[in-house]
């Protein structure tokens, strides 16, 4: 296609399915977690139509390229829509790391006394306004009893009944699990980037090979981010388990995801790799991808210091 022309696709329904989609999986999400039984099978339901709807809008677009009909200006265009979208992203974890912060440098020191008057150790002595605020249930105590029913409890600074008093360390060590995971996620952003360079070299059994290291290592780091959690849930950090509880899985839960997303992006873009698909000069798919998962690198480093290390 020429610089004077731009490609304007047909309508399509693709946008409707994946709100219908997007719809119907935070509906059983929301049931699950409030343990309506048939929760799970809508989650899965809204899942199942959000795949199809990825594999079927974006397998379109493929065509479309590999067809010829995008030019330089439709390129650009996605390059800016890859931009914002990283930059919603940027704010979608901004809150998260906003409600952290919050909660760590505002909420808990102001009810342990701080600048005013109506929180005060004689109010609640048992209450010990530092980080991390946790609390680790002994199974079929009367407080676990009361956690596992809503009701929010801080840690408290002296042992009572069905509660011990412990640190994150001593479920979560930092240079355990979690510093092997930052050093697998940072060797998957070389590896990329290896890939990258290869691919504008032209050496195209090079990018296949970077692109399955850095995909074996994103599956690694999955991996050891669900052996993490069994270790943590079962030495009693959950999402009840305080403060710090329900902040650590809100944001290592929602990075894990987007995690297995690049993953599954790195995947497509391995096969469209060996069927050819890119050129030294036409491969934003690739970048944008790239982009992508960079992003997911800075992110962790930003859960690692905050979350595990300080």
């Amino acid at each position: 296609m020429s610089e004077q022309e731009y490609y304007v696709p047909d309508g399509t329904y693709w946008p409707i399915i994946g709100s219908i989609g997007v719809s119907t999986l935070f509906v059983g999400f929301a049931n699950q977690m409030h343990g309506v039984e048939w929760g799970g099978s809508v989650m899965a339901l809204g899942f199942a139509i959000m795949v199809f709807m990825m594999f079927g809008w974006f397998g379109q677009v493929v065509n479309e390229s590999t067809n010829g009909i995008y030019n330089k200006q439709v390129d650009r265009s996605f390059r800016w829509g890859m931009s914002w979208f990283i930059f919603s992203e940027v704010m979608f974890f901004a809150a998260f790391f906003g409600a952290l912060f919050y909660a760590r440098q505002l909420s808990v020191p102001w009810l342990g006394g701080a600048d005013n008057n109506i929180f005060t150790p004689d109010l609640w002595n048992a209450f010990s306004a530092s980080w991390h605020q946790m609390a680790f249930m002994a199974p079929g105590s009367v407080t676990d009893t009361v956690l596992q029913s809503g009701t929010v409890m801080s840690f408290p600074a002296v042992p009572a009944t069905g509660i011990e008093t412990a640190t994150p360390a001593m479920v979560v060590d930092p240079w355990g699990l979690p510093a092997l995971n930052t050093a697998l996620l940072l060797a998957s952003g070389v590896t990329l980037t290896f890939a990258h360079h290869a691919l504008r070299a032209g050496h195209r059994n090079q990018i296949v090979g970077w692109l399955v290291a850095t995909i074996a290592l994103g599956a690694a780091f999955l991996g050891f981010q669900i052996m993490e959690y069994g270790h943590a849930y079962h030495d009693g950090l959950k999402l009840t388990s305080g403060i710090y509880g329900s902040t650590f899985y809100m944001l290592t839960g929602f990075h894990g995801f987007h995690v297995t997303v690049g993953v599954i992006m790195l995947t497509v873009i391995l096969y469209r790799v060996q069927k050819g698909h890119f050129s030294a000069d036409n491969h934003f798919g690739f970048e944008g991808v790239a982009w992508y998962w960079h992003f997911v690198d800075v992110v962790w480093l930003g859960l690692f210091v905050f979350v595990y290390w300080l």
